[in-house]
């Protein structure tokens, strides 16, 4: 996979509801030829058995070789990072990803990325994202949002951030379960400037 044509895209799973946001998200962007920087969080591995019909191995390896197949990507184009690998290119401001997209995001994540823990890998290359002045978008998904939550939002839309909660719209009449979730991740692949045919624009 040839990845000086195209920067990479860091695509980070919590343990969020909301698998299936990623999983299309992921199938975009390998369609798109788009080298994807792939973290699952362990909670998001109990999510996708409880949300999907996926068995997604727990092994960054193995897994990297199952998404390869789902998606049909090209060698190398899904690298996995697990959240102690903390020699991954991600961990470092040299790395070449200039997007991150936390999807699904969690408020604990959420509040751990807006206060700078680093505790892991995905928190550290989303504190990297912010410190390099880089794309950072946050996918949140709970409801209601408590004061603390809308304050973390705030404090990282300040930084910088993208905060793109999970509320797809219906202006364009859903007829399955597959629209609801493109209506979110067209908005998403439009924040990362690649293109889609996933839904009309508005006014077409």
């Amino acid at each position: 996979m040839d990845e000086q044509n195209q920067s990479p895209v860091i695509l980070a799973l919590t343990g969020a509801s909301g698998a299936q946001y990623a999983l299309r998200l992921l199938q975009c962007l390998v369609q798109a030829k788009v080298p994807v920087y792939l973290m699952v969080s362990k909670a998001a591995q109990i999510v996708l058995s409880m949300e999907t019909e996926l068995k997604v191995p727990a092994k960054s390896a193995e897994m990297e070789r199952f998404f390869t197949k789902q998606y049909n990507a090209e060698s190398g184009q899904i690298r996995v990072f697990s959240q102690e690998q903390w020699t991954a290119p991600i961990a470092s401001g040299s790395h070449q990803a200039l997007s991150m997209v936390v999807c699904p995001c969690t408020t604990g994540t959420l509040a751990a990325i807006a206060n700078g823990n680093s505790d892991n890998l995905l928190e550290r290359a989303a504190d990297v994202m912010l410190k390099e002045k880089r794309q950072l978008i946050m996918v949140v998904r709970e409801t209601p949002f408590s004061h603390i939550h809308l304050e973390n939002m705030l404090r990282l839309s300040q930084a910088g951030a993208t905060i793109m909660p999970a509320n797809p719209g219906f202006y364009q009449k859903p007829e399955t379960l597959d629209d609801i979730i493109d209506f979110m991740v067209a908005r998403i692949l439009d924040h990362l400037k690649i293109n889609h045919h996933l839904q009309s624009r508005w006014g077409e």
